[in-house]
């Protein structure tokens, strides 16, 4: 197959075993999750894969996958099909080498983020708490992540900031060697730094905290940060994340900070737990274009012509392509540009220029720190 390194192949590792026994001795074929999911209606129900990935453990299907977890929330049963295509994905690697060239962007993108050039560790005295706003918030929206530490530091005089990347593309393309390599690189530097706290404001940063930083406390942002009452009324519909689709009440507290900040919300049928996948997960759209982007005319036509707000800069990036679309942190700080569609935005590669400023400008305001970088 073009673009993947050749390797030894074996057999299922344990967890893809582990995986392929729960679906077949669970999954009854309902076809529930089908119903909701092209890759599924493309290439079978979670039971046909199952029996593939066992006679097949290096098949790449799962790569068109992209991991949102809807099927696992559909499922009548507690089957979890997406554990399953992850499993599958990281036995690729380990048994192939796996190397698509097309997800090589993705990679960059991610080593950036750890690079010297754009990774900081800006840690005051006495710091317990940080702030970590992720890769694309800061690129995108560098005065945004300005407003925020703001208004955290009143909670948090003594607010750390992290520039990092918490490696999550590596995690989904099943790379888990690098992954855990990077995520444990982050977690020695800050148990050695006795943070116990972390606030991110990327749902993708907080799935990855979630489940291997167990050392810390992880909370998104939109758990803290203080509404803006005197905001013009606004008509809106929200769009959750798939990385915080099994977390109840991240969906209430950000529906709470916008009712607070004088918006009227419209749900769409696929919200909370149902929601849907913007089109970007998994790298699918790498791949698989008209597969990703079918997801993104999904969610177009669910929500019509309401203006849409989510709170991931890469779902917005993703919807803004086929809808109207905003970041919830533009809607919370410029409220009438945003409804108006006219926020700042920077787009790639000015990105990368944004995110280098930002971090120069936090190693002004926030001095004096125990600062650095750990590439």
């Amino acid at each position: 197959m073009p673009g993947i390194k050749k390797g030894r192949v074996g057999a299922c590792n344990s967890q893809l075993r582990a995986a392929i026994n729960r679906v077949l001795e669970q999954c009854i074929q309902c076809n529930i999750c089908v119903k909701e999911c092209s890759f599924l209606q493309q290439n079978g129900d979670p039971l046909d894969l199952a029996t593939l990935f066992q006679t097949e453990p290096s098949s790449t299907l799962a790569f068109s996958c992209s991991l949102c977890g809807l099927c696992t929330a559909l499922c009548p049963k507690d089957v979890d099909p997406a554990a399953l295509f992850l499993h599958q994905r990281q036995n690729v690697v380990h048994l192939t080498a796996l190397n698509y060239k097309g997800h090589q962007p993705l990679r960059n993108y991610e080593k950036m983020g750890s690079s010297k050039i754009l990774s900081w560790y800006g840690l005051p005295e006495h710091c317990d708490t940080i702030f970590f706003p992720g890769c694309a918030l800061p690129g995108t929206r560098s005065q945004r992540v300005l407003d925020v530490i703001s208004q955290l530091q009143v909670q948090f005089p003594s607010l750390g900031v992290v520039l990092d990347c918490c490696t999550k593309p590596s995690h989904d393309l099943g790379d888990e060697t690098y992954f855990r390599q990077q995520f444990k690189r982050i977690l020695d530097f800050l148990n050695a730094k006795a943070i116990r706290n972390i606030l991110v404001a990327c749902p993708n940063c907080y799935r990855m905290f979630k489940e291997y930083g167990t050392e810390l406390k992880v909370e998104m942002i939109y758990e803290r940060l203080e509404p803006q009452p005197h905001n013009p009324p606004q008509r809106i519909t929200i769009h959750d994340p798939c990385g915080v689709r099994f977390q109840p009440h991240i969906h209430h507290a950000v529906r709470h900070l916008l009712q607070r900040s004088n918006a009227t919300i419209t749900e769409m049928k696929h919200h909370g737990e149902k929601t849907l996948c913007c089109g970007e997960g998994g790298g699918v759209g790498f791949l698989h274009q008209e597969l990703a982007q079918s997801w993104t005319t999904r969610r177009r036509d669910e929500a019509g012509n309401q203006k849409v707000i989510t709170y991931c800069a890469g779902c917005t990036h993703y919807l803004g392509q086929q809808m109207d679309a905003s970041h919830l942190l533009d809607l919370l700080f410029e409220p009438h540009q945003t409804m108006a569609g006219l926020e700042k935005v920077a787009s790639s590669p000015f990105t990368y220029w944004h995110r280098f400023r930002l971090k120069h400008k936090l190693q002004k305001l926030l001095l004096p720190m125990d600062q650095g970088s750990l590439a």
